[in-house]
């Protein structure tokens, strides 16, 4: 259980202490939650101590999983220095035993056609040593035949819970690697197209609707090795929040 980042000022006040210091934001964070998903990655590929201040921030047994860059999975590219880059940046994580992977987050407009394919075979064979997650958006990706092929190919599927729009990927609960792996972006439907002007990631998950993932969560666990929890909205600390609440709940529960 944890969140998708956890460097945010507007968590100053909702989650963290008031006059908490950036630096010791993931301290703070480590004694709450287990595991982070680091977003950072995405934007920008950081040296390797830049990681190797992280993870000497957290306690024995902190896991972290690592954003592919946006070169991979936005702009398609299977650059090899960016690639050599972005292994370099995880080395410190490795050798601390702490990284549990890496996720693939494509956009909506990565759609289930021979190209996105091969470039899945091709994140696959770029990092054939680590466990990887794809986190689909595009509802194209809801059929059989890409759980086959990511079984068939060593790839974890990530289970999205997002608003429930046209062509959207709709929360579909498939296991298809050792680990399975939940993503929470929120429902704010009104803002997910940047229609709204908002942010959209914005929302708060009511505890009747985290409930409702209660069973689902336990029933992955039950047949996967581990199962990760991560939510990404990050909005004023609501992340934090949910995934503490869910926490709470599954413990509840069993």
């Amino acid at each position: 259980m944890g969140t998708s980042g956890y460097s945010f000022p507007d968590w100053v006040g909702p989650f963290y202490p008031l006059g908490l210091k950036r630096t010791d934001m993931l301290p703070f964070y480590s004694e709450r939650f287990p595991a982070v998903e680091v977003n950072s990655t995405y934007y920008r590929v950081p040296p390797p101590r830049a990681m190797a201040q992280m993870e000497a921030k957290t306690p024995p047994g902190f896991r972290f999983v690592v954003k592919a860059p946006q070169s991979l999975t936005h702009e398609r590219r299977l650059d090899p220095v960016e690639i050599a880059a972005f292994r370099a940046c995880l080395e410190p994580l490795q050798a601390a035993d702490k990284l549990d992977g890496v996720l693939l987050q494509f956009p909506w407009s990565f759609r289930p056609d021979p190209p996105s394919r091969r470039l899945l075979a091709g994140a696959r064979a770029a990092f054939p040593d680590l466990p990887l997650w794809a986190e689909f958006r595009n509802a194209g990706w809801a059929a059989p035949d890409t759980f086959a092929d990511l079984r068939a190919q060593g790839l974890g599927y990530c289970i999205v819970d997002e608003p429930s729009l046209p062509g959207l990927m709709p929360p579909v609960i498939e296991l298809t690697a050792p680990a399975g792996y939940v993503r929470f972006h929120g429902r704010n439907a009104a803002n997910w197209w940047g229609r709204g002007g908002g942010d959209r990631y914005d929302y708060l998950y009511s505890p009747p609707e985290l409930m409702a993932w209660v069973a689902k969560i336990h029933d992955l666990a039950r047949r996967a090795e581990k199962v990760y929890v991560f939510f990404n909205n990050c909005h004023a600390g609501q992340a934090a929040r949910n995934a503490q609440l869910m926490q709470e709940l599954l413990l509840r529960e069993g």
